[in-house]
């Protein structure tokens, strides 16, 4: 039993999608304290932006003729994707950045998406698998704010975990991460820490939900 965890921020300490990341798995592990915890984090140590474009390009070509190049992109995405067909359950913690979904977060999928299984697996390789996504957004990005809809990178995540990939998958969110440490946000300190301590007791719901779902199946 194992649980694949994926950190995209490029902040340690501070980092407040892998502060809540950090909820989910505590709460998973208190449900599975045996059960592994596979780690990949791309914030710290990103993958190549080259690899996508070298694993495409040895697609048609034979294994013998790959270049070098080709060979380690090749290599690479099949170790992407030994990590997340191999777990059961899955956590990813992925901070808003730029509007948008993080550049490295982007060269993840893409490169693990070009290992032929997953055209073999079927159209929903993971269907039914439970996950968790912890979002976190340094502004406010809700109904009626000034920048509704400015998150383009929650919708993408979803489609691509949900339905792409067929997960079972839960969302804890939280905002205006940036408020303690930007003036300008000084009047929404504690708007921010009330939805903080929301997303630490979503995210432990949803912890133990997949923890449940795990052990029943």
């Amino acid at each position: 039993m194992s649980l694949f965890r994926l950190d995209a921020s490029i902040r340690g300490d501070g980092s407040v999608s892998r502060q809540v990341a950090d909820t989910v798995e505590q709460a998973w592990r208190a449900e599975h304290p045996q059960a592994q915890v596979r780690r990949r984090d791309i914030g710290r140590d990103p993958l190549p932006a080259t690899a996508w474009t070298r694993a495409v390009g040895a697609g048609p070509v034979p294994p013998q003729e790959h270049t070098p190049e080709q060979a380690e992109a090749v290599g690479l995405a099949a170790t992407l994707a030994d990590e997340v067909l191999g777990a059961d359950a899955y956590l990813f913690a992925v901070p808003l950045y730029n509007f948008g979904v993080p550049q490295h977060l982007k060269v993840w999928w893409d490169v693990l998406w070009t290992d032929p299984r997953w055209r073999a697996a079927g159209e929903r390789p993971l269907a039914g698998r439970p996950g968790v996504l912890v979002v976190a957004r340094g502004g406010g990005y809700g109904p009626g704010t000034p920048r509704d809809g400015w998150d383009h990178a929650t919708p993408w995540l979803r489609r691509i975990f949900e339905d792409v990939l067929g997960l079972d998958l839960r969302v804890a969110e939280a905002e205006l991460t940036l408020a303690s440490v930007t003036p300008a946000m000084a009047g929404l300190r504690d708007k921010a820490a009330e939805v903080l301590a929301a997303a630490h007791a979503t995210a432990a719901d949803h912890g133990r939900s997949i923890a449940g779902l795990v052990r029943a199946a």
